[in-house]
């Protein structure tokens, strides 16, 4: 992994710009963020369905130009091609289009956004939490491990599969784990699951990946965000003064094993926190074994 990052922040190679319209049967948008639209299409060269996503020019241009050249930032598309994980959505190649504008095709997840299962809160949800939570931190397990910190995990950005599988889809705002992207001042994420390091403009590493991944667990079980929701970094600066609610209050039924999990990544300092995915891994797997035992030797009993 380490030679693919090394690779992507050398010399880039020639821009072949490619015709969507031409390209692509656009059969329906499915998708729009901040700095991007998404169609379901089905590809003319593979015949498979895919989806396309196009990068807003001038939102990525501007993104971008927060780095110095000197940096070489590797964009969406040259990170989003190396990643092979299960629970994180395959990207099957990336270019330029026609009308300068940068796009991906990926695989097409037929399947819903997290957020809506966490509005919802149905069967789906509430039998599913903890291999969720599993899934999405293996997710991000192997992710930085590839070397890079995401900045952007939230459950907008998390799909989930017919199959009950969770599904990392975006990485418009990812940098390398080096020590020039982890400089402070570059406040980029969604600000309700932004670390306190960040809207601080402190120095920062991969740990505020672990804290935006406790308050998208916190959600899912709660239905809510670990403090009052604000919608600007002012408010935001606010809350992160204050402890996060403690999750056992409301949600009285949690296994004490995994609401400790939760409640430690969101420490307001890095270094009470998990220090590492692998590390927050372990006791929640370990949690999964013991309810699942559990579980048998109650039905077992019933029987």
């Amino acid at each position: 992994m380490l030679d693919i990052l090394k690779q992507l922040l050398g010399t880039k190679p020639k821009v072949f710009r490619t015709d969507i319209a031409r390209r692509f049967e656009l059969l329906g948008r499915v998708g729009q963020g901040s700095m991007s639209k998404v169609w379901r299409a089905r590809d003319s060269h593979s015949a498979r369905t895919v989806a396309v996503k196009v990068l807003d020019k001038v939102k990525t241009q501007k993104f971008e130009a927060r780095f110095p050249p000197s940096f070489k930032k590797p964009s969406e598309g040259e990170v989003a091609v190396t990643l092979k994980h299960p629970h994180i959505v395959e990207t099957y190649e990336f270019g330029v289009t026609t009308d300068d504008e940068q796009f991906l095709v990926m695989e097409f997840v037929e399947g819903v956004s997290l957020t809506v299962l966490i509005e919802m809160q149905n069967d789906v949800m509430v039998k599913n939490r903890l291999n969720f939570m599993i899934q999405l931190g293996e997710a991000v397990e192997y992710f930085h491990k590839a070397g890079w910190i995401h900045r952007d995990l939230c459950p907008r950005n998390v799909m989930v599969d017919e199959q009950s599988q969770i599904k990392l889809i975006d990485f418009g705002l990812v940098v390398p784990n080096t020590t020039e992207f982890r400089k402070p001042g570059n406040r980029t994420g969604t600000a309700n699951y932004m670390a306190p390091e960040l809207i601080k403009r402190q120095v920062t590493d991969q740990r505020l990946d672990i804290f935006s991944f406790a308050v998208t667990c916190f959600e899912m079980w709660a239905k809510q965000l670990p403090w009052e929701s604000a919608m600007t970094l002012e408010a935001i600066v606010q809350h992160i003064n204050k402890p996060p609610i403690e999750i056992r209050t409301v949600v009285p039924g949690i296994n004490e094993d995994v609401a400790a999990v939760i409640m430690k990544g969101l420490e307001r300092d890095p270094a009470d926190r998990w220090q590492t995915m692998s590390e927050m891994l372990t006791p929640l797997r370990n949690a999964r074994q013991r309810l699942a035992t559990r579980k048998r030797k109650t039905q077992a009993t019933s029987e």
